[in-house]
């Protein structure tokens, strides 16, 4: 008898979830964080790198990053790829020293942001709903094919739903979080 494999859904799921605290690292808020330069890529030495494999990020400040670039040469086009970001800030460079306040958000600004997570989060809560249907559909076939029982499909169909439950809760939660720290004057 075939057993389908809940703990790689569940993975595939977790993943979703981790993705969408990713991309909501790079949302910008009030406050600084490392995270929010991580979308950011660099032309050097004829490719695009991240920020953080040219140099240190910290946050000295909070509501300033800086950038502790390794290699003297680069840090024009690292201050240059910040500038060109579309997340609106101002480097300013002391030799391999950039640093970056982070101006005030307004309060349309704000409510963008938070456009942008409620789209992230949705974008995560469909992922985790395309793993849940791949879970069904895997059911569904093996009930077909005769290595599962009705009453061990359904068994299964609402572990599964569970999971998704579980999952989409913690989405939400992360969005709630993150609407709660962009509109946090």
């Amino acid at each position: 008898m075939a057993e389908p494999d809940l703990d790689d859904i569940e993975r595939r799921m977790d993943g979703a979830v981790a993705a969408l605290k990713s991309e909501f690292g790079g949302l910008r808020t009030g406050r600084a964080s490392v995270s929010l330069l991580d979308p950011i890529n660099v032309d050097a030495y004829g490719a695009k790198m991240p920020i953080n494999q040219l140099g240190t990020v910290s946050v000295p400040e909070p509501r300033m990053l800086s950038v502790q670039v390794w290699d003297r040469s680069m840090a024009k086009a690292v201050e240059k790829a910040i500038r060109e970001s579309d997340l609106g800030l101002n480097p300013q460079s002391d030799g391999q020293l950039i640093r970056i306040p982070l101006p005030d958000l307004s309060e349309d600004r704000r409510r963008e942001l938070v456009r942008v997570a409620s789209k992230y989060a949705e974008s995560a809560r469909v992922a985790v709903r395309n793993v849940r249907r791949d879970g069904m559909d895997l059911l569904k076939k093996l009930e077909k094919d005769g290595e599962l029982s009705q009453d061990d499909r359904h068994l299964y169909e609402q572990e599964i739903q569970d999971l998704t439950d579980a999952h989409v809760k913690a989405i939400d939660e992360a969005l709630e979080a993150k609407e709660q720290d962009i509109m946090q004057v």
